[in-house]
């Protein structure tokens, strides 16, 4: 049950500490009043991290943080702190380190129990209430903990002693070697990739199969570079599969977070805003590189999602939808459900849809009678269906003998009116936080989709989140900031904020040509370095000089759920470069290699954003110039030309004039060919 009243979380603007202010746990927000609570009680820390959208931080709310009896045990005996991992990705990093580094897997909710002082001794991820599966119950431990800190206190602090000491060791690495890659270790990051890519049913691996957008986009410039069409095979094999799957929302648009099975039928429903940024920048450059139209189609339905059920009214983007939500009908104060508002029964699609409609549908997307979740371990799907291409339109045609042109509209009239029902379901939670480096990432693929996609909608849209971050996002300071909510932007940004900002801002700007883009990604690299860099061991960190001061600042350079910040930092420094070539940003991005190349070397595809950066530096690259008139004539003709061919591996800049007689200075690894006027002559070379 909760409390009639509000604890301490009820003043925070995370909507994730919100949903736990009528807890009956004294929840403390992180900062000193905790830690001041801590050292003069002499009391461990609880600390609980998780975010509003996550399914097991629901589950061990009502389980544990509702329960009167575990809430007095932690009131009694520790020192509660919740910590959105979304708003503190500083803290998030250190604690999960720990937590991987003692159990070998980490998630969320993260359950970590620390000494006064911060230091972590003991964690894990979910705790049921009782013991099960191998796990202790969460009253149990909560017990033990506190058993173990009054009859063996100096132990427990020693040992947390020694892991911070140990986790300190692992940031101040530095790969001994202190050399850059060759390009062999892209065909390394390739072949550990391909040995595990699913040839059946795309992805890689068995189960659960997340979408790891950056790792097709590594792969599809592995292709481009190489002329590898296994390498091409895996990422159209994986993109068409999750397009077609029940992963991608087959009414509304938009990715869920993962699937649970092989297959990509059966998601957890979640939907972030970083996955739908990834996943539309593969799907628009996939289609860039062979103008198949079904990734066109998707990149457009998952951006229009985006711009539906995500945006802010100023301009910036939502961090996520939840995945749980209650059924159709169902009291206010009932248990909402996974997937919910995404599920269907047979009896409610043969009344909502016309009997042609229904039985195409039926066909389409292979609906059941009794469901058709193909996986379903907790029985939550019994009854219900998951939408996913079960057949092809050539296969519903020919079952349900009509033509193709018939079946498509039939299948189209019924995806409004099933999209027009669901809207009237209660609709799943939204986090409406708009965080700087998430934004950064949709920025990106917004910018690129207004080129690729010829879409004026997308290129303003962009824009606007942009002008949204550099106007509001800042301090008195002029510093960034991480976080924006209930019209406050609050956090130091981090690493995270910065780099993907830059990057969104370097992709707006060879989109827009508007030079003050160029111009503020230059100058936040600048700040990014002087306030990350590690100047006595190379790489930068998550967190500022001035941040605060946690037990270490932590450093990172795998790759997640985002890409690691290190390698695109790296990769921004290098497109900036090219379009400078001052050597600063050239050697920024070379330390960054030397620094982790031992770590990155050992298992190259757990990084693929680094394998970007490493074959924009190994080239060639293209450094193209554009002077004259871009919206007539020859110049509008080369400048369609130029954004018409894929070249990853480019700059564009543009100088408008009014000069009629356009011109294209074509560049590669600093030899230049003759400047061309037309269009013959500018295939030759872009070839």
């Amino acid at each position: 049950m909760n409390s009639q009243h509000p604890n301490r979380l009820g003043l925070e603007k995370s909507p994730y500490l919100l949903q736990h202010a009528y807890n009956p746990v004294e929840w403390y927000p992180w900062g000193p009043e905790a830690f001041a609570k801590a050292q003069k009680e002499n009391k461990p820390i609880f600390l609980s991290i998780g975010y509003s959208t996550c399914h097991w931080c629901h589950v061990m709310e009502h389980e544990s943080f509702e329960d009167e009896e575990t809430a007095q045990l932690l009131n009694d005996h520790f020192v509660a702190i919740k910590v959105d991992r979304e708003e503190r990705p500083d803290i998030d990093s250190i604690y999960m380190s720990f937590v991987t580094a003692t159990t070998g897997s980490g998630g969320w909710p993260l359950s970590v129990f620390l000494t006064p002082q911060t230091k972590p001794f003991y964690g894990g991820t979910y705790f049921p209430p009782e013991a099960r599966f191998g796990s202790p119950g969460f009253k149990d431990l909560l017990w033990s903990v506190h058993s173990s800190w009054l009859k063996q206190e100096d132990k427990v602090r020693e040992s947390g002693d020694q892991m911070v000491e140990s986790l300190s060791q692992r940031v101040k690495a530095k790969s001994p070697s202190g050399q850059i890659s060759t390009k062999e270790i892209l065909t390394k990051a390739f072949g550990q990739l391909d040995q595990n890519f699913d040839v059946k049913n795309g992805g890689f691996g068995h189960s659960p199969k997340f979408p790891m957008g950056h790792t097709l986009s590594f792969l599809l410039r592995y292709w481009k570079n190489n002329d590898d069409k296994n390498a091409l095979g895996i990422v159209e094999k994986t993109l068409i599969a999750m397009a077609q799957g029940g992963i991608n929302d087959q009414l509304g648009g938009g990715f869920h977070r993962y699937a649970t099975d092989a297959h990509w039928q059966v998601p957890h429903f979640e939907k972030m805003l970083y996955d739908q940024a990834l996943l539309t920048k593969i799907y628009l450059e996939a289609y860039a590189a062979t103008g198949k139209k079904i990734y066109a189609d998707t990149a457009r339905e998952t951006l229009d999602y985006v711009l539906r059920d995500m945006r802010d009214s100023n301009g910036g983007f939502y961090s996520a939808e939840d995945a749980d939500s209650l059924e159709p009908d169902a009291d206010i104060e009932a248990e909402k459900k996974e997937g919910a508002f995404y599920l269907w029964g047979e009896d409610e699609l043969r009344n909502i849809l016309t009997a042609d409609e229904f039985v195409v549908i039926n066909v389409y997307f292979g609906i059941a009678k009794n469901g058709n979740a193909e996986f379903d371990p907790h029985g939550e799907f019994v009854g219900k269906n998951i939408l996913h291409m079960k057949h092809s339109l050539d296969e519903t045609a020919a079952y349900c003998k009509k033509s193709i042109e018939d079946v498509s509209s039939l299948i189209a009239s019924a995806k409004v009116k099933l999209f027009e029902h669901r809207a009237k379901r209660p609709r799943p939670h939204l986090d409406d936080k708009i965080l700087v480096d998430w934004n950064g990432l949709m920025i990106s693929s917004l910018a690129m989709a207004g080129c690729i996609l010829k879409d004026e909608r997308y290129l303003q849209a962009a824009e606007a989140a942009a002008q949204f971050i550099l106007r509001q996002l800042k301090n008195d300071q002029g510093r960034l900031l991480h976080r924006y909510r209930d019209h406050e932007a609050g956090i130091l940004a981090g690493l995270e904020d910065y780099v993907f900002l830059i990057a969104g801002l370097l992709d707006l700007y060879e989109n827009s040509f508007n030079q003050n883009y160029f111009d503020e990604a230059l100058r936040l690299n600048r700040e990014m370095v002087d306030l990350f860099w590690d100047k006595e061991h190379g790489g930068l960190f998550l967190t500022p000089k001035d941040g605060e001061q946690l037990i270490l600042r932590p450093k990172e350079v795998y790759d997640g759920a985002v890409p690691s910040g290190n390698s695109l930092a790296a990769l921004n420094s290098l497109r900036i470069y090219h379009f400078n070539f001052t050597e600063n940003d050239l050697k920024n991005s070379e330390a960054i290699f030397k620094v982790f190349h031992d770590e990155v070397m050992a298992h190259p595809s757990a990084f693929t954003q680094m394998m970007m950066a490493l074959q924009f530096y190994f080239g060639p690259v293209k450094d193209i110039v554009l002077e004259g008139d871009i919206k007539h004539g020859a110049g509008r003709e080369m400048l369609d030309l130029i954004q018409a061919v894929w070249l990853p591996q480019k700059t564009l800049t543009v100088k408008e004039s009014e000069n009629t007689q356009a011109v294209v200075r074509v560049c590669e690894n600093q030899v230049c060919h003759q400047p061309v006027n037309n269009i013959k002559a500018l295939q030759q070379i872009l070839k």
